[in-house]
């Protein structure tokens, strides 16, 4: 099992608008059953600053996970909310986490 995490720093003054517009993904994930369901988080406690969007989601194997980034990009619904969203986001990073046992 693999577990991808997207971490999204965003701009601190922006969060309620950031915010609404991941609400958007939110619903796109709920109503299109092609989408990966992913958990999101914010830090409360973190060596991450609380301006932190941190989306995870398990697949079956990392060409599993790399085939969701893929049809992230490739999906216009997500693509037009990537588009707004963007201007708010201050850094991305994505990690791949192996389960061991």
């Amino acid at each position: 099992m693999i577990r991808m995490r997207i971490l999204q720093t965003f701009d601190a003054g922006r969060e309620a608008e950031f915010m609404k517009l991941e609400r958007e993904f939110e619903k796109l994930e709920l109503m299109h059953k092609d989408f990966p369901r992913g958990r999101r988080f914010c830090p409360v406690s973190s060596a991450l600053p609380s301006n932190t969007l941190i989306w995870e989601c398990d697949f079956s194997d990392l060409d599993a996970a790399h085939a969701a980034l893929k049809f992230f990009a490739g999906n216009p619904h997500h693509e037009a909310l990537a588009v707004q969203q963007r201007p708010f986001i201050r850094d991305v990073r994505i990690e791949f986490l192996e389960s061991l046992f």
